[in-house]
This record gives C-alpha cells, structure tokens and sequence, in this order.
C-alpha cells in the first residue's frame, strides 16, 4: 500500500485545521450556510434526511487492518455503531453530529487517510478493480497509476471547480471489474504493437438521470502521458461544460452535444501543449510508485488441495462458500476470498463496527493486513493462502459474514434511499430486504446462477440500477413511492444499460414481479445459459407478458 510522506499527511493535518476553523465559524454564526456549505461538501460533510452524513474517501478501494480498525472505531463512539460501504468504494457514516466532524478528521488524519473531495463539484475517488495486483486475467496492477492520479488530482486549483461531480476508474486489462465504461473517464490498461504499456481511453459514460455508456477517446495512450491526456479532457470540459443547468452539466452531455470526433479534436488541440512535455511520467516515478503495491509472488510449496477438496466434499455450507465467494489468484497456492455484505436482513453494505474489527483481525491472520472494497459493496481480502480458506471461513461465520452468496441474486446492491438520503424519491432498504427474504433459499439462488440486481432510490442511480440485471429505481408518484423495473443491464467488457420493461409497481408487488421474471428465464434458458444472456437472446417482450399479463405496456 501507499504511505504518506511528510508533504501528504502535512497536507490532511492542515486541512483538518482548516476545516476545524470553518466549522468554529459556522457554529458561532460569523459563517453563513451558503457559505459554509461548499466547504463542508468538500470535507465529506453532507446534510441527510434526518442527520448528517460523513463521506470518508478509501482511495482505489484499499485498507489496511489498521485503517479498518479506525473505521469501526468511529463507527463506535461518533456514529451508531455501524457504517455503510458504497458504490463508490467509500464508507458512509449516517449518524455523525456536526461539531463533531473536525474530530472524526483528525482521527482519520491519524491513519492517513481523510473525507476530501469525496462530494463537491471535482474529481472523486478513483476506483479500480478490487483484484487488482492479484487477478490471473490483468496486463498490470492498476493501483499504482490510481495513486499518481489522485495525487494530481487531490486539491488540483483548476479542478476543484468543475461544472459537476467527475469519476475516474482504471481497470489493469483482461475483465472489466471496475465498470469502467460508466464513468466520466474509464482507462483500460492495453499494450501497442512495440509492447509499450499504456491505456485505452474512455470518456462520457455515466449513470444518473442520462445514463450513457463510455466511448473510446483514444485507442492507445502511452502511460507517461496520463496526467497530460487527462489534464486536457478536463481542460476541455472545465472550458465548455454546461454550469448554467446541472442536469446537463456532465462530461457525458458534452460529449453528446459536441459529438465524439468534435470533443476528441478539442482535446488533441489542448493535449498538444503538454505532450511530451513536463508534465510527462518517468519510468523511475512509475517504478517507485510501483515498490509500494510489490508483494513477493512466490508460489506456496503446498496449496493443501487434496486436504481442501476432502472439505469441500464433507461440508456443504463450505463448499458453497468456496464456489461463489473465492476467485483465484495470479499466484499458486493463494485465493481472493469475497467477504459478503449481503446477508439477508441486513442493509447492503452495511458492517458493525464489530465485523470492522473481526476482519481487520482475519485480514491480519490470512491476508497480510490488507482488505479492498468492491463497488459491489462487498469487501475482498486479496492474499489467502488456499490452505486456510477453511480457517477463515469459520472465522466469518463467527461474525455473520460467510453467506455464499456472491453473485447471485441475494447479493443485490443497493443505495441508502429514502430512509437516509434526502434526495431519494423512495426507500430501497426496505424493498431489499423484502426481495432477498423472498429468494431466501440458496437452493434456488444456486439454480439460477449468475444474476446482478441493483437498486437505487432516485434517479442519481447510486444502486447503479441501470446496470444490473434487473434494476429497479423508485419513483414519486403523486406522493407515493412506486419502483421502476428495467431488465438487461451489465457492466463489465460487454457493458449495456438495461431497459424498462413498463409502468412501475408498488413496493409490496417488486418481489413478485420478480418472481415471474425468473420464471421466463428458468422455463426458456439453454442449458448453461445465465440470465443475462437468455434476456439479450429471448429480448424484452416474453418478460413483459408474463409480468403485466400480456396486456400492453
């Protein structure tokens, strides 16, 4: 992992004192609100329905054990126990009081780690591939190039000011695991015919209100030229992006308005001043940010196969485990385990503060300190040896963390909504609770297969609703919470977003409605067919039928 040198943790030190003196001044009222409110969006700080909320930034994903004990420990004593893991690979904290918040900083400061620019009209967290350094499938590891662009982009003047929020992911080749193509700039690491590494380019996708899938910008983009590439795309877009509309205020809009080739040629012509120029990355940079992230590669002499199969053979709430939850890793003799935060009954998301430091404490024991946060709000441990997945999978179970469910149709992720989130148009808590009490039966969930459910509360599509599988969005309807359905969605090499199938239902008929969806899939799939693939192959109109009767929608 990265460590702060002396300019980066003075940095996070001085911003606390900053922000500890601007909310002396708002609490004694010389500060007004319209004032003070960018200052606390920039500091993480946001306004809920009920109580303040507190955004703390995990850079591309990564934590220490020690950093994750930090965590539980805020959740402790400044919070109500538990905190909520993000799309964005962050952690949100529901409950903080506001004269409070400078404090949590400073404890956070204390780990190096800090809530900048996790809100506010700038460059938001970068996040990666949650396998990244480890994935058998990637040309490289992501993180060190995440690191040199947050670097850049942390406190940048010219970008603090943006026409709207920018997201910016990496993916290290091979599977998309970062959904790149849904962000406002998305990177693919690729290698040219000469062999030199570099990223494909991606530029105008995103979520929310108009959802849009990236397209390429640039096909080969040699990496020391990343932070000119990227300076002049948000040149580009901090010259012509809309400020007079925020619904129109994304890259993505722009890109539209212009047209891909037209917003290429802008930004070939202001790349043209910094290319090749200071601005460039030397490979003595990128090999010294590198030496952070290198862990020793050896093989194991013994991954304990036999003695692993025999388990798996005498022990089915186990072997389940291992078939969804475990991916395999680029080293012999070590595993990726996925640490679900999806058991039935509890928030997406969410984790005590006791299951913080339960896996800090398994993180320690079997993945030489180190947990990642996926998008999919789930948490990874990178670095198991195949030999203790068994030990640590009883270590899960302790703490309520070992359902097998990963990828599947229970492992629905979904945004805070209405319950939280004073701009949502509807809970999605509850309704999540409702679908996986529903589907509670691994049996059935084991039959079905891959499937990816998302949920978001209102049209800024926090859930990533228009991604999954099946999404579904909550909507006002004269004062009521009514769900949208949308069908065909994935992220991944292949990305699309999904459709709408029709009018939207009540709360108490998404389950159901569901329900009949699976229905069509399991009575029509080829076999080994997953869900996806049968709705692209069967297309919109058996599902439709079947949930609205065939009466037309």
């Amino acid at each position: 992992m990265y460590r702060y040198n002396e300019t980066d943790q003075r940095l996070v030190d001085e911003r606390v004192l900053q922000f500890r003196d601007q909310m002396r001044r708002f609490l004694d009222g010389s500060l007004g609100e319209d004032e003070f409110r960018p200052l606390r969006l920039q500091n993480g700080l946001y306004i809920q329905r009920h109580a303040p909320m507190l955004r703390v930034a995990i850079p591309y994903g990564t934590l220490a054990s020690h950093q994750l004990r930090k965590l539980a420990d805020i959740a402790r004593r400044y919070d109500r126990g538990y905190g909520h893991f993000t799309t964005r690979c962050n952690i949100q904290y529901n409950w903080v009081r506001l004269e409070e918040a400078p404090d949590i900083l400073a404890e956070l400061a204390g780990v190096q780690m800090h809530a900048i620019q996790t809100s506010g009209n700038c460059v938001r967290n970068i996040t990666t591939d949650p396998f990244a350094g480890v994935a058998a499938d990637e040309l490289l590891d992501s993180r060190p190039y995440c690191e040199i662009l947050r670097q850049w982009s942390t406190l940048a003047p010219e970008f603090l000011y943006l026409p709207r929020k920018f997201k910016i992911a990496l993916s290290g080749g091979g599977e998309d695991r970062a959904a790149v193509r849904f962000h406002d700039i998305g990177a693919v690491a690729r290698r040219d015919g000469e062999g030199r590494i570099g990223f494909q380019v991606l530029v105008g996708g995103g979520l929310g209100r108009t959802p849009m899938v990236g397209k390429v910008l640039k096909d080969f983009l040699p990496r020391e030229e990343l932070l000119n590439y990227f300076d002049a795309i948000l040149r580009v877009y901090n010259r012509h992006g809309r400020r007079d509309n925020k619904y129109k205020a994304r890259i993505k809009i722009l890109v539209k308005d212009l047209g891909l080739e037209a917003f290429g040629r802008e930004v070939e012509d202001e790349w043209a001043w910094s290319r090749g120029g200071s601005g460039c990355i030397a490979d003595a940079a990128f090999r010294e940010m590198e030496a952070f992230f290198t862990r020793d590669a050896a093989a194991l002499p013994d991954d304990g196969t036999a003695a692993l199969n025999a388990l798996v053979d005498s022990n089915k709430p186990f072997a389940r485990w291992v078939e969804r939850n475990v991916a395999p890793h680029r080293v012999a003799g070590r595993a990726i385990v996925t640490v679900s935060l999806k058991k039935t009954g509890v928030p997406p998301g969410d984790a005590t503060a006791e299951q913080m430091d339960g896996i800090a404490d398994l993180a320690e024991r079997f993945s030489a300190g180190e947990i990642r946060v996926s998008h999919e709000q789930n948490l990874v441990l990178p670095h198991v040896a195949r030999h203790d997945l068994f030990a640590l999978w009883e270590g899960l179970r302790t703490l309520g963390l070992a359902t097998p469910n990963i990828g599947l149709l229970s492992d629905l992720v979904c945004c805070p909504g209405g319950d939280f989130c004073s701009l949502a148009n509807a809970r999605s808590i509850p309704v999540a609770e409702a679908i996986q009490r529903h589907f509670d039966d691994l049996d059935y969930q084991f039959d079905l297969g891959p499937l990816e459910l998302n949920m978001s509360g209102c049209v800024n599509a926090c859930g990533h609703h228009h991604i999954g599988h099946i999404g579904i969005l909550g909507v006002d309807k004269n004062n009521e919470e009514w769900y949208q359905v949308t069908l065909g969605g994935r992220e991944g090499n292949r990305a699309a977003l999904g459709r709408v199938i029709g009018p939207a239902f009540a709360a108490q008929q998404i389950p159901g409605v569901i329900q009949r969806l699976l229905q069509v899939y399991v009575e029509h799939r080829h076999d080994g067919e997953i869900f996806i693939d049968a709705v692209e192959r069967l297309g919109l109109e058996p599902f439709k039928a079947r949930v609205y009767g065939g009466i037309a929608a």
